[in-house]
């Protein structure tokens, strides 16, 4: 198990951008996919993006827009998000597990760590 905690949110105008980062405790962070999630007021809590290892993969929604990447000596996990837009205002969760194989896990059941989640707001 991993205890997670994620940072970076806040307000920002429509076309800006925020970097979020998921520090990891343990020192076999590495060895975890990470993927990140969001849920807006009323709605569903939605993949956004994950890593594992060199593989990446996207929503469609945020693709040419956000960006993951992790640096494992830092135990961090970022999503740098550009062009922001208001419908990307939500709770962002990160959420990791033990690797089984490359592929990235897109629903949130497949994930068993979770942080406490930031809030992106994004004005219009």
């Amino acid at each position: 198990q991993v205890q997670l905690v994620e940072s970076g949110g806040g307000l920002v105008q429509a076309g800006g951008s925020l970097r979020l980062s998921c520090e990891a405790s343990g020192r076999t962070f590495s060895s975890y996919l990470v993927g990140w999630f969001r849920q807006a007021p009323g709605k569903e809590r939605e993949f956004v993006a994950g890593i594992n290892r060199g593989n990446t993969y996207y929503t469609d929604s945020v693709k040419g827009r956000f960006t993951v990447s992790r640096d494992n000596a830092k135990n961090t996990v970022y999503l740098q998000m550009n062009s922001l837009e208001p419908e990307d205002t939500a709770v962002y969760y990160c959420a990791a597990r033990v690797r089984v194989d490359t592929a990235v896990i897109t629903v949130k059941e497949g994930y068993n760590n979770w942080g406490q989640g930031t809030q992106v707001t994004v004005s219009s």
